[in-house]
């Protein structure tokens, strides 16, 4: 006889919750053909996040840039490309720290007349309406042939002299004009890791790249800082830039530190104070004597926006300290004053007394790395003995004897008490 014997095999592991549902194989294909049919606002917010998260960091910009708004996207694309990530500086935004960054990156590498200019200008309708904020701290110059161009001169700076068509670097008017957003610009035309390709002309702000900056800050509209830093700015150049400036309607604060600026370039700044809404205005470390820190003293007497004046490392001496001394009798608005490393003795001083026994604005004054003396000290003591809104005053290395020094600490720590506790039993009323 036959015998027949029956089996039945069963998978243990098989259950219907494996099987995916139509909803999740519908987002797969969506974020899988996402380049080809961008589908994102029509679908429901959940569904929407599960689609981002599996969409890939590199997909065109053309494709991404706006259509996705979810912040979990920019922020793989941002950890991803760069090691520090500090959305902090960027308005707690990964969106706006990825085009900022990006746009930067493109125009620190651009060299002129070999970039295609289209991969910047492809960039404006993508990242207008995110980019507030663009520091550039180099700018690459056009190659040329070094040998045929410089022969001997490539160890002195004579060669910073050789034509200025070699040495024009991006035109940024037809950017930062498509910028609507753009609130502050922070320039440097230095280039970094040169290594053995030193030139002095490879730092060589140009006539060209002036006139082009200027005419573009100008149309800057909405520009409220605006930092042109370490990039051989000397007085020609200032003056161009000064009087595109003078009827800007929105820039508060000037940073022109670390560059070849004299007296005439001063004066031009004077009156840019004097017509302006400027707020602040830095010069740290140029090369401004007396009669430029009297036109800027003029410029003080006349303005009621200007709250911050750095002059450190100038030459202004007595001349000019006292010059802004005096300005400062009738200046109602200043608050923080830098003039130290400017050579300044016991006639500064002596009219800062005056200053310190009226005015009632100015918190902070810096008249560090000076030689004021014993005198000086004691003309800035006898000012400070009514004075009630002081409460910064730098005197290291300002030659003042010890025990001046502290009776002034005193008094100047005192009205930083008074302060603090004003504001504590006055708050501050902040919205709810």
């Amino acid at each position: 006889p036959f015998y027949t014997r029956r089996c039945i095999t069963e998978d243990l592991s098989w259950s219907l919750v494996t099987v995916p549902h139509l909803t999740e194989l519908c987002l797969q294909h969506i974020a899988h053909n996402f380049e080809k049919n961008p589908i994102l606002n029509d679908l429901l917010p959940e569904h929407q996040k599960k689609v981002v998260e599996r969409l890939s960091t590199s997909l065109p910009l053309t494709v991404t840039a706006n259509t996705v708004s979810h912040e979990e996207y920019w922020k793989r694309c941002c950890m991803e490309r760069w090691q520090v990530c500090d959305i902090s500086n960027y308005g707690d935004s990964w969106k706006r720290m990825f085009f900022e960054r990006h746009l930067e990156n493109i125009l620190k590498f651009f060299i002129p007349n070999t970039t295609d200019p289209e991969q910047v200008l492809e960039l404006i309708p993508l990242c207008k309406g995110y980019v507030r904020k663009l520091e550039i701290n180099q700018f690459l110059p056009p190659l040329w042939d070094q040998k045929e161009e410089s022969n001997d001169l490539s160890d002195t700076e004579d060669d910073a002299e050789i034509g200025e068509v070699y040495m024009h670097h991006y035109d940024l008017r037809a950017l930062i004009t498509a910028l609507p957003q753009l609130e502050e610009l922070h320039l440097i035309y230095d280039v970094k890791n040169c290594g053995m390709n030193f030139e002095w002309s490879l730092f060589n702000f140009t006539e060209l790249d002036c006139s082009n900056l200027a005419a573009a800050v100008k149309m800057c509209r909405n520009l409220k800082v605006f930092k042109l830093t370490r990039s051989k700015v000397d007085d020609d150049k200032i003056k161009l830039l000064a009087r595109n400036l003078q009827h800007h309607p929105c820039l508060l604060e000037l940073d022109l530190s670390h560059n070849l600026i004299r007296d005439h370039g001063a004066q031009a700044l004077g009156k840019l104070i004097s017509h302006s809404r400027l707020e602040t205005l830095n010069l740290c470390n140029n090369q401004i004597c007396h009669l430029g820190a009297q036109a800027l003293a003029q410029g003080l007497a006349e303005s009621s926006t200007l709250t911050s004046l750095n002059l450190r490392l100038n030459f202004v001496e007595d001349k000019g300290g006292e010059a802004i001394g005096r300005a400062l009798l009738t200046n109602t608005s200043l608050k923080c004053l830098h003039l130290g490393s400017n050579n300044l003795s016991e006639p500064t001083a002596a009219v800062f007394s005056q200053v310190l026994a009226r005015n009632t604005t100015l918190t902070s004054i810096n008249f560090s790395c000076n030689h004021l003396g014993l005198d000086g000290g004691k003309q800035l003591l006898k000012g400070l003995a009514n004075n009630k809104t002081l409460i910064e005053l730098d005197l290291r290395h300002a030659e003042v004897e010890q025990e001046t020094d502290f009776l002034i600490h005193e008094i100047v720590w005192a009205n930083r008490e008074a302060v603090r506790l004003g504001s504590l039993q006055h708050p501050t009323n902040e919205p709810l």
